[in-house]
């Protein structure tokens, strides 16, 4: 077998490790989820989900590694940036951006605390980069927050644990409702610290 051959099965073989993880982690969350289940699901021995990814920690890290895709802001007018910012991220959910990744991490972040670090650094590291050409730094992190909070607060009701005023929404409606909050969040005042 060529070296070229090898690194084409090596990158199949990793392919569907990483693929039968994300399913377990979507339906049972990191805690429930075994290396064993992953390597029977990607039809391999369990010594070879060690041998890629290390340990159960580093096979999440890799199953879950996401890029919000955040729009750049500066090139929105600021009286419409809430809007295209909530517009992207409910895209980023369930429209033409949207795949598994972040509702695994989200489900997986209610009941690992490592899931959910990682779920506060993809949030923070990558909204306050985006943030920081359009907001005082001395507010960066708190703006960052509180969309944050936002955000975060429509992907459980709407897909974790599902409210009905909320689901029964169409995306319209979502980026209607949410915003003028975002927009606020955003560049409106904050009461004083």
């Amino acid at each position: 077998m060529t070296s070229t051959a090898a690194l084409r099965k090596s990158e199949r073989t990793k392919l569907a490790i990483l693929d039968a993880a994300r399913a377990h982690f979507a339906t049972r969350g990191f805690d429930a989820t075994s290396i064993r289940a992953v390597a029977a699901d990607a039809s391999i021995d369990p010594a070879m989900v060690m041998r890629y990814f290390g340990s159960k920690h580093e096979l999440f890290a890799a199953a879950v590694d996401v890029d919000l895709a955040l729009p750049d802001l500066t090139k929105v007018l600021k009286t419409r940036r809430g809007r295209a910012l909530t517009a992207h991220f409910i895209r980023r959910w369930e429209g033409d951006l949207s795949d598994d990744v972040l509702v695994i991490l989200l489900r997986s972040a209610v009941t690992s605390d490592r899931a959910a670090e990682r779920l506060r650094s993809v949030f923070a590291d990558q909204l306050v980069e985006m943030l920081r050409p359009l907001v005082e730094a001395s507010q960066l992190h708190r703006r960052a927050g509180l969309i944050s909070s936002q955000m975060l607060g429509l992907a459980l009701t709407r897909y974790l644990v599902p409210l009905p005023a909320v689901t029964r929404q169409s995306p319209d409606q979502l980026i209607e409702d949410l915003s003028p909050t975002i927009q606020r969040y955003l560049h409106g005042p904050l009461t004083s610290s």
